[in-house]
């Protein structure tokens, strides 16, 4: 078994990047193999309490996770943290108890680990983000929309670059390191 199925995550109440790659446990070589989007919309109107809409959104995000962390052999994710407002606060709780329900082992990476593995500083722009996830990967299914003939990429594929980058920065931790170990010695 010289190569693993891993799941990034990037993690928010409104939109879920999830980045479904393999990993080579010798070379820590990463393949992209496909890029999906949850997105969560807020229903409004008289007959809708919030929270009870916060609770449909929430299900909505940890099926999506369940499944896709079924699939893998691994999950690395930016465990949410820090909020500016008692509102902010109480979706980046949701969006917590929604990482924990992750079925494959996590590994959690911080934000500046994420940035510093992808464009290699600590405030990379969410743009400079974007671009050298576009050009690491272009093999990945980046979300577009046609405009004047051509392809261009979407503001939302922030998120799936996000998850991209969580794996970059998950596959230079020590965790992923000892766990690479071992299958390397079994593969022996």
């Amino acid at each position: 078994m010289s190569k693993i199925k891993v799941l990034g995550v990037d993690m928010a109440f409104e939109n879920m990047g999830l980045a479904f790659a393999e990993v080579d446990v010798f070379t820590h070589e990463i393949a992209v193999v496909e890029l999906r989007l949850v997105k969560t919309e807020a229903r409004s109107g008289k007959q809708v309490r919030k929270s009870s809409d916060d609770l449909r959104r929430a299900k909505e995000l940890m099926a999506a996770l369940v499944e896709a962390s079924s699939r893998v052999d691994l999950a690395m994710a930016e465990v949410p943290g820090g909020s500016q407002s008692a509102r902010a606060a109480k979706t980046l709780g949701i969006a917590t108890g929604v990482l924990a329900a992750c079925r494959a082992p996590l590994v959690e990476v911080s934000p500046e680990e994420v940035k510093l593995a992808a464009v290699g500083k600590k405030t990379a722009s969410k743009e400079e983000m974007r671009q050298w996830a576009y050009e690491r990967h272009p093999e990945a299914n980046w979300l577009t929309r046609k405009l004047k003939g051509q392809f261009v990429p979407l503001s939302d594929n922030e998120h799936l670059a996000d998850a991209v980058a969580a794996i970059h920065a998950g596959v230079l931790t020590e965790q992923f390191r000892s766990a690479t170990a071992m299958l390397r010695s079994l593969s022996a």
